[in-house]
């Protein structure tokens, strides 16, 4: 069963991401599961517990999280939203990622906190998870709220090669939305006349139902701009391609990607060639 995924440590940029998640789940018709990692050493090293019990700590963990989401599936909007629990012993991006492997998760969620200062274990390894996963990742400030229509903005350099799993999941957000557009912003560090042509032919023919408005950076950073145009323009999600480390791809890099997440107070949507 398709799944969206919920990365939780009990925190409240966590909490604020399971909300974000039960109305995606809810308007996207998907599964929802919540996943907590117990560090390999937590309970071993409590002054209560020692090895001999450990199995009686993963159990009152797992309890926890069942609690924990319960508190979402109990509120009536959420009442048709499947959601399950997994608590699983290892490394976050470990646990993240073997759960990736062995089920079908179409997007990945998790909560960071204001901008500039994040807490937490989910937050402070947020932008861990993105550099090794390859799912549509979204981030979402503590601070960002859902809208039920949000207005989404895709970020590129031309130089994007959108996977289908990409396209599959903005459009498919774009119909469940019933979103009536999509911004496209242009980011370069110099701009060319054919290059721009070429490259937004290329978007036309990836997102042919939705009317596309054309947005150009004029600033001398081109993450001064991609701030200042999501604040200006009441951005809801902000998509992002992330790129590997080459000459090439100089704007979209994972640097570029996470000095994004760490200073908006909108969603981020982390997608991947």
């Amino acid at each position: 069963m398709k799944q969206i995924l919920v990365a939780t440590d009990f925190s409240n940029n966590a909490s604020n991401a399971m909300e974000y998640a039960m109305w995606l789940a809810k308007t996207l018709k998907l599964d929802l599961c919540a996943l907590h990692a117990i560090h390999p050493t937590e309970g071993l090293n409590n002054n209560v517990y020692d090895a001999l019990f450990i199995e009686d700590y993963y159990a009152k963990k797992r309890t926890q999280l069942k609690e924990w989401a319960d508190t979402y599936t109990s509120k009536e909007e959420f009442k048709d939203v499947n959601v399950i629990t997994q608590c699983d012993v290892g490394f976050l991006k470990s646990v993240i990622t073997r759960y990736i492997d062995e089920n079908h998760v179409e997007l990945l969620v998790m909560g960071v906190t204001e901008s500039s200062a994040l807490s937490g274990i989910i937050a402070t390894n947020a932008d861990v998870i993105v550099s090794i996963v390859n799912i549509p990742t979204l981030i979402v400030p503590i601070e960002s709220k859902y809208s039920h229509v949000p207005l989404i903005t895709l970020a590129t350099d031309y130089e994007t090669k959108f996977s289908a799993d990409d396209v599959n999941a903005i459009n498919e957000m774009l119909v469940a939305f019933d979103s009536k557009k999509l911004q496209i912003l242009y980011v370069t560090e110099k701009s060319d006349k054919k290059h721009i042509a070429v490259g937004e032919s290329r978007i036309r023919d990836l997102f042919k139902n939705i009317e596309l408005e054309f947005n150009y950076i004029n600033d001398i950073s081109p993450l001064n701009g991609i701030m200042n145009f999501i604040e200006e323009n009441q951005t809801d999600i902000l998509c992002l391609v992330k790129h590997h480390h080459n000459v090439v791809y100089r704007i979209f890099n994972i640097d570029t990607v996470n000095k994004v997440m760490k200073r908006t107070v909108k969603a981020v949507l982390v997608l991947h060639e």
